[in-house]
């Protein structure tokens, strides 16, 4: 029996047992069961409930972003797909900001298309939306898609993200998370090659296998080692019936989860140790923490084996990119035809899966653009889930990503008509020990130096640099009616910038 099917049968074989676990967990948790007050009923119910979310398939889980915080107040956030192709929806999280001048940057995040679901940067999302118009690609589960829809590999996932970007329109920013990294920096490269009018204003690169050489990690060597023709006969498989994309050939997201686990077995086993414990002892918040992470950690979907097989030959055995090898559908990718998107990479500092250097190497290729478009940083103590989730990701990483953005989110042309992005001189990002007082600006009160911090503004040097339609940008991304202008905060902030210097 094929292995899937194997996996497929278990499961179904599965369903009374869990129905049985779970029906006695609610008797023993039910407070009119005396039991449900001792320590063996608590431990009945919690071995119950332990059985039953092991062995369960988890379906896809939801984004939950029903609200955001815009210029310090509330709105409501509206998730819709906005464009639709068989194995991709882009989703747009709509906010009705208060100001309806406000225009925020455009973010497309393209998720990782590795196993999990786009849900997996649900705390990427949320960190953006207060500052960014924000859209996400969501990929589809592969055994969801009939075969009838045909194939789709790395060159069809490079069409898509060039698709979505010209459906965007103009002036859009495109952060990609992990695996995405290399067909995003091919994508950005064709358009810019072929001086697309839509290409990106800038590209944020995060823990990504730009190029797997530099510091490999045991996922590096796993593919070298093993070698396309071993994937090929040991993962991938067909999928069984009934699911819609039954005899499709794909790399099943039950094995890609055990990949994960394995690497960090000890942890998943003390972790679930833990849950059992926290049940016995009434730990709601602890065990609903564990519940939270698992539900999306657990859910899973397939990949298409053309695009697995091709994504392992081509970024982690040929290295292809980095050796200037790469094509789509016969066009070579040169990365140092990019000229205009400005590129942030970002690394963690203890991340396993995508080692040092690996991110960082994209500057090396993109040659066609100068030293002040390109920026890079290493998160110190954070592994590769750190580097876009998390309380780092909020405190430290996205604040410079959106500094990065507004720094970038316009272009100008050049005498000879060619499109060039507006730069302005970087201050150095502010450490907790370095960070200037924004209120000794006239005007500027406690509420209104929040809103500039929350703008990516903790220094006078920041300000003072401001070109004028900057400023225009700023007053309309405050909902200040020209206050940064006619209250002349660029000119105080340079005064002032010069007192500290001097």
């Amino acid at each position: 029996m094929p292995f899937y099917h194997l996996y497929e049968f278990n499961h179904a074989a599965m369903g009374p047992v869990r129905a049985a676990a779970d029906m006695t967990r609610l008797i023993y948790q039910n407070p009119l069961n005396p039991w449900s007050q001792t320590q063996v009923g608590r431990s009945i119910a919690a071995a119950c409930e332990v059985f039953e979310r092991t062995t369960r398939r988890y379906a896809k889980p939801e984004f939950g972003l029903p609200t955001t915080t815009v210029s310090g107040v509330r709105v409501p956030v509206t998730e819709s797909v906005v464009w639709s192709k068989p194995f991709c929806n882009l989703l747009h999280f709509e906010r009705a900001v208060p100001n309806p001048d406000r225009v925020d940057p455009k973010v497309l995040v393209v998720s990782p298309m590795s196993g999990h679901y786009a849900t997996l940067l649900r705390g990427t999302v949320e960190a953006l939306l207060p500052r960014h118009d924000v859209f996400i690609t969501d990929w589809i589960d592969a055994r969801l898609v009939p075969v009838a829809e045909g194939a789709f590999d790395l060159d069809d996932y490079i069409d898509y993200i060039i698709e979505m970007i010209h459906h965007m329109g103009p002036d859009v920013h495109v952060v990609a998370v992990c695996q995405p990294s290399v067909p995003v920096l091919a994508a950005v490269s064709l358009m810019e090659a072929r001086q697309d009018p839509l290409s990106p204003l800038s590209m944020t690169l995060m823990g990504g296998p730009i190029d797997t050489r530099c510091s490999p990690t045991a996922v590096n060597r796993l593919a070298e080692e093993k070698g396309t023709d071993w994937f090929r006969r040991n993962v991938i498989m067909k999928v069984p019936f009934p699911h819609p994309g039954v005899y499709r050939d794909v790399y099943p997201g039950f094995l890609q989860l055990t990949g994960f686990m394995s690497m960090n077995l000890d942890r998943h086993l003390g972790a679930h140790k833990d849950f059992f414990v926290q049940l016995v002892k009434g730990d709601g918040d602890s065990a609903e923490k564990h519940r939270e992470f698992y539900d999306e950690y657990l859910a899973v979907m397939d990949l298409t084996a053309e695009f697995y097989l091709q994504t392992v030959e081509t970024v982690f055995i040929s290295h292809c990119l980095p050796r200037g090898q790469m094509t789509h559908r016969g066009e070579r990718v040169d990365p140092g035809a990019i000229r205009t998107c400005a590129l942030f990479t970002v690394e963690g500092e203890k991340d396993d899966i995508t080692g040092g250097g690996q991110t960082e190497a994209a500057h090396a290729l993109c040659t066609g653009l100068p030293a002040e478009m390109k920026v890079h940083y290493t998160q110190p103590d954070v592994g590769h889930y750190g580097v876009f989730n998390g309380s780092r990701w909020r405190a430290e990483i996205c604040p410079r990503l959106s500094d990065f953005i507004l720094t970038h989110n316009a272009r100008t042309r050049t005498a000879k008509g060619r499109v060039k992005p507006v730069v302005r001189k970087k201050a150095p990002l502010p450490s907790q020990a370095v960070v200037h007082d924004l209120k000794r600006l006239t005007g500027v009160t406690p509420r209104l130096e929040a809103q500039l911090n929350r703008e990516g503004i903790f220094l006078f040097q920041q300000l003072a640099e401001l070109s004028p339609e900057q400023v225009a940008d700023l007053d309309r991304r405050l909902g200040l009616k020209a206050r940064v202008t006619s209250a002349s905060w660029v000119a105080e902030a340079r005064r002032l910038a010069a007192e500290l210097q001097a």
